[in-house]
């Protein structure tokens, strides 16, 4: 009898402690607090975070204002292998609603060119790019620096959106007063030049020069 009860005890109780256990805890998901349930990033980003959608700006305006900046010294510039890359937490890049997989021959490939009709006055960026400057703690002439959309226009990437512009210091070796000069420009080109011939898709470009615009035409496979 004693037996009997001991089994049944047993059983009650693992009953109880399996009831009382989180989803996660037995190899289910795990609901969030507004109660849909939580699933983890399918994919990395080339940071090797989640692979999140790019924020969309405001797109092309008929009057461009000079936009609010983060504050100075909150910025950080990063290098790789002496080539400088933005801050992600400042500068993570934003993409213009306007340009989308399918208006691509009406938008950045049609011909005759189509950032010139876009792009904000100097006006408006000389400003930006002062600010920005102090953002990220550049000391340098600002002549030689680029101010610097993330996600080119050329690639669909909002024209004055803070999030997707810096001040980007000139390249390892360049002549002090020599004026813009990097390699990032190449890349934007070849990555439009790509996207426009339908060998990569508007996204992918976008996600991968946002990234790291140093690997990213390695990680399309374009070079």
């Amino acid at each position: 009898m004693r037996s009997s009860y001991r089994v049944a005890s047993s059983v009650l109780f693992a009953a109880v402690f399996l009831a009382g256990c989180s989803p996660t805890a037995t190899g289910g998901s795990a609901a969030s607090p507004t109660g849909t349930t939580a699933t983890g990033p399918s994919s990395t980003d080339a940071r090797g975070g989640p692979d999140r959608a790019i924020a969309a700006g405001a797109g092309p305006q008929a009057t461009y204002t000079v936009q609010k900046q983060p504050p100075a010294g909150s910025c950080h510039f990063r290098y790789e292998k002496g080539e400088p890359l933005e801050d992600p937490a400042c500068t993570p890049g934003a993409i213009s609603p306007a340009v989308t997989q399918a208006n691509l021959k009406s938008t950045i490939c049609r011909k005759g060119g189509y950032t010139s009709g876009i792009r904000p006055s100097t006006s408006v960026t000389g400003k930006e790019k002062a600010l920005n400057a102090a953002s990220y703690g550049y000391k340098g002439r600002m002549g030689d620096a680029e101010y610097d959309h993330l996600i080119s226009l050329q690639l669909g990437g909002d024209p004055n959106d803070p999030r997707n512009l810096w001040v980007e210091p000139p390249d390892p070796g360049h002549k002090t007063g020599g004026g813009v000069n990097n390699a990032k420009d190449p890349v934007e080109t070849k990555l439009h030049t790509a996207v426009c011939a339908g060998k990569v898709s508007l996204t992918a470009a976008q996600k991968a020069i946002a990234s790291d615009w140093t690997t990213a035409l390695s990680t399309l496979g374009l070079g």
